[in-house]
């Protein structure tokens, strides 16, 4: 379970993620990635991130460079400084980082080839022309990275990535300026995706935090779903502050979510079960909004049973990320992406 090509085989041992609530930075000293070092930087309300926006303009995108509040080139000098004070924290000697990046800054899909050719170099034209009619930017000028997911004769399942130039050159040019050199770039689901174990049990994984909700589906390393929905800002609100989104107005005799995160975990469990004819046994939590508070959203909307646990548990971490988890630590959900981008 790769989930995307290495660009340059084994990816660097130190790793970054740029979330809305703040930045987070982990290293491992191989492959089975155990964090050995970890470091979290909050960043302030209001201090935008690098993702696509797209226009009303068809086939237009744009990158965020400014806080929506107006405070301008200061946003971007924030950002910098936080990536700069994350890593400065956990790094060694190399300052070759894999850098993950919120799932609004990519377009994630899922397509059917009836073949590809055998070498990257002639698939990827091919790849990239499927995405011409799929994604809302220029794709010929977008940065684009495939995989095979799963084949049977004359049927080829396709996992392609694409983000904007402009995108990632923003997203690379915060990592330059704090001093740091990116060396992969990573979508935040698909980082935390690479940390699960090879296996054949389907796993449900929801990645939530301020900004938006991504679920995904893998089974026996095969991604089956991938959706990402963006949050409203009255839930963001709430969840900024740690509290359950209000509820809607109950119908009689029928439960339905009463909040976006909750309908995007109903719709994958739903997607779930019509797929693999079986109910998800445990929900895994990969993102800021942590176990506990996806449990009371589901609780509060009425979507389960659902059992749900983080991604990252205790034993991925090693002596130097000893307090990761604690009340005075960083919280499990937050090393879910860079825990992943690490194993490799």
């Amino acid at each position: 379970m790769e989930f995307l090509p290495k660009s340059m085989g084994t990816r660097p041992r130190l790793a970054c993620e740029v979330r809305a609530e703040g930045v987070v930075a982990a290293r491992a000293e191989d492959a089975l990635a155990v964090l050995s070092a970890v470091s979290r930087t909050p960043l302030a309300e209001g201090v935008a991130i690098p993702r696509l926006r797209v226009s009303d303009t068809a086939g237009a995108a744009e990158s965020i460079a400014t806080a929506p509040n107006g405070f301008g080139a200061a946003g971007r000098e924030v950002l910098v400084a936080a990536v700069r004070k994350a890593l400065e924290a956990v790094c060694l000697r190399s300052r070759e980082v894999t850098l993950v990046v919120p799932d609004a800054a990519v377009r994630v899909l899922l397509l059917d080839f009836d073949a590809l050719p055998a070498k990257p170099a002639e698939a990827l034209p091919v790849v990239r022309f499927r995405l011409k009619k799929l994604l809302p930017f220029d794709a010929d000028d977008a940065a684009v990275s495939y995989q095979v997911m799963a084949s049977s004769k004359g049927s080829l399942q396709v996992l392609a990535v694409a983000m904007p130039r402009e995108v990632l050159a923003e997203c690379e040019s915060v990592v330059r300026e704090a001093g740091f050199e990116p060396g992969a770039v990573l979508p935040s689901t698909l980082a935390a995706l690479a940390g699960l174990a090879d296996g054949d049990r389907p796993t449900l994984v929801v990645n939530a935090g301020q900004e938006g909700v991504t679920t995904a589906i893998v089974k026996g390393g095969v991604l089956l779903l991938h959706r990402t929905v963006d949050l409203g800002a009255d839930l963001q609100a709430d969840l900024a502050a740690g509290l359950p989104a209000p509820e809607a107005a109950a119908k009689e005799n029928q439960a339905e979510p009463t909040n976006e995160v909750a309908q995007a975990v109903s719709v994958a469990a739903a997607y779930f079960e019509d797929t693999l004819q079986m109910a998800p046994a445990v929900v895994l939590a990969a993102g800021t909004l942590g176990s506990d508070a996806l449990t009371v959203l589901l609780d509060e909307a009425y979507v389960g049973p659902l059992a749900v646990r983080e991604m990252v548990d205790r034993q991925m971490l090693g002596a130097g990320a000893d307090s990761v988890g604690t009340p005075a630590g960083i919280p499990l959900g937050w090393l879910a992406g860079v825990r992943g981008a690490l194993a490799n």
